[in-house]
């Protein structure tokens, strides 16, 4: 029999993460979502997925953390480390979506670089326009977006209707814009790796 999987993960990896869980008939793997708006505030990051992990962990065989560190600054880590947990590769969801050789490749051409995933380009008006009150005050956009050059879309699917609101995005920043297909591959090979 095939022990029991919790997967504690950031909501804004709701979809992909049910999406390989389907794909791979993982019927032995639960999935735990944390309010992805936790990114406005990444020291509550540990402390929400230790609240979650103590009060799930004794009906699981394993859990896994899909997060990177996501901007807590070590302090994920410390808290898995404590707990002998696992996670995610890398930084942030740019990085494990993409692949840590292609993100360096990303960051190497361009430093000042906005990236979107389908999940910001799916939310962009509500988590960077109101979030960071730029509907309010139109000339916070050119303050907080001073130092970019681009707008890189690290897409998990094809969607021709997310790439035109993506290059909508970049455009209303004035900023230029590239289009770069991740897919799931590298999140789903290190799933499975975590889950089997």
């Amino acid at each position: 029999m095939t022990s029991k999987v919790l997967i504690i993960a950031c909501g804004a990896l709701s979809l992909e993460l049910n999406q390989i869980k389907k794909l791979n008939s993982w019927d032995h793997v639960t999935i735990q979502c944390l309010n992805a708006e936790l990114h406005n505030t990444p020291k509550l990051i540990p402390e929400k997925i230790k609240e979650k992990y103590i009060a799930l962990k004794d009906e699981f065989s394993k859990v896994f953390v899909a997060y990177a560190d996501c901007g807590t600054g070590g302090m994920l880590d410390s808290f898995l480390k404590e707990y002998n947990l696992e996670r995610l590769d890398g930084a942030h969801c740019y990085e494990f979506f993409s692949g840590q050789r292609r993100f360096k490749e990303f960051t190497d051409q361009e430093i000042g670089t906005l990236y979107l995933t389908d999940f910001l380009v799916k939310h962009f008006q509500r988590l960077v326009v109101e979030g960071l009150a730029i509907d309010k005050y139109p000339e916070l956009k050119n303050e907080y977006f001073k130092h970019y050059k681009k707008v890189v879309y690290l897409a998990q699917t094809r969607s021709e209707s997310l790439q035109n609101d993506a290059k909508k995005y970049a455009d209303f920043l004035d900023l230029d814009y590239s289009f770069q297909y991740t897919g799931l591959d590298n999140v789903e090979s290190q799933l499975k790796q975590a889950v089997n």
